[in-house]
């Protein structure tokens, strides 16, 4: 079966929930709503695996105790984690804002993702074959994020990019990629979707947030709405839909289409109705039934 190769950032998620955004120099109660799993590198690949897809995840920490707990949490899931121990490097975390209104911000830091070296990145694909996935996002340095997309193009692999967080190097990758997950935001920052698929990127899936999302290619647009739902936490919810698109595709043995989206609108649906990030994915019993429909 096509194996998916996620080479990403892991985290620790703190969430805390507010009444709202604060204003510069302002100081603001909160509470705790949960801590758990998280980094856009391990909830894509975590998703994936629940999916029944085979992924391997390859990620840097550090040797600390949020770098022992990820390894604990990451235990439990069909995910094959290959945490990549780093010297003098603490392992990366993440405190999210949550508002009353159901919209977060995310701080992430990115030490241990920025240690990750276009080495090890290129070691990580020694069991790729052609038609595998190399799935990636924003969160590690330029020379490592170039290193593992050119392997993958020369192992025949196919390629998907989440370019979040933006980073000012995304520009020359666009050649590289095959399938590229923007929101509306981040598709303005980068030039456009026409933009995108000028510089050779094949499908282009715009997320809408309460409007749904649609699979953009050269001539061709393809819109799904959101599935209904109570909104208590939407963190990771575009990580859960980027991964279940790609493994609705996967299983079935195609290209991406409406049905696709349309699976991966009811799987983000499912997350944004409860707190946390990849304790909120659906179960790998829930996400048979997901794809199944």
């Amino acid at each position: 079966m096509i194996k998916t190769f996620v080479i990403g950032n892991v985290a620790l998620d703190e969430t805390l929930s507010i009444p709202d955004f604060p204003q510069p120099g302002a100081s603001i109660f909160g509470q705790s709503l949960s801590r758990d799993l998280g980094g856009k590198g391990t909830n894509q690949a975590t998703v994936l695996a629940r999916s029944g897809v085979p992924c391997i995840l390859v990620a840097g920490v550090g040797r600390d105790a949020r770098g022992r707990e990820i390894a604990e949490r990451l235990a439990p899931e069909p995910v094959q984690a290959h945490l990549l121990e780093l010297d003098d490097t603490a392992t990366d975390f993440s405190t999210v804002l949550m508002s009353e209104q159901g919209e977060n911000a995310i701080i992430t830091t990115r030490e241990a993702a920025s240690a990750v070296t276009p080495e090890m990145a290129r070691t990580a694909l020694a069991d790729a074959v052609a038609g595998d996935w190399l799935v990636m996002q924003g969160n590690l340095g330029a020379e490592t994020t170039v290193a593992a997309l050119e392997r993958a193009r020369e192992l025949g692999m196919r390629t998907a990019f989440n370019p979040s967080p933006l980073q000012d190097y995304f520009d020359p990758l666009w050649p590289l990629i095959d399938v590229a997950f923007v929101n509306e935001g981040e598709a303005a920052a980068l030039g456009g979707v026409e933009h995108l698929l000028a510089r050779g990127v094949s499908d282009i899936v715009l997320t809408l947030g309460g409007e749904g999302a649609a699979l953009i290619r050269q001539h061709q647009r393809l819109d799904v709405p959101a599935e209904p739902c109570a909104i208590v936490d939407t963190t990771g919810a575009g990580d859960c839909f980027m991964a279940v698109v790609l493994a609705s595709a996967i299983r079935r043995g195609g290209a991406l289409d409406e049905r696709a989206l349309v699976h991966a609108a009811r799987a983000a649906s499912h997350t944004v109705a409860r707190p946390g990030t990849v304790t909120a994915f659906p179960s790998p019993t829930e996400m048979e039934a997901i794809l199944a429909g």
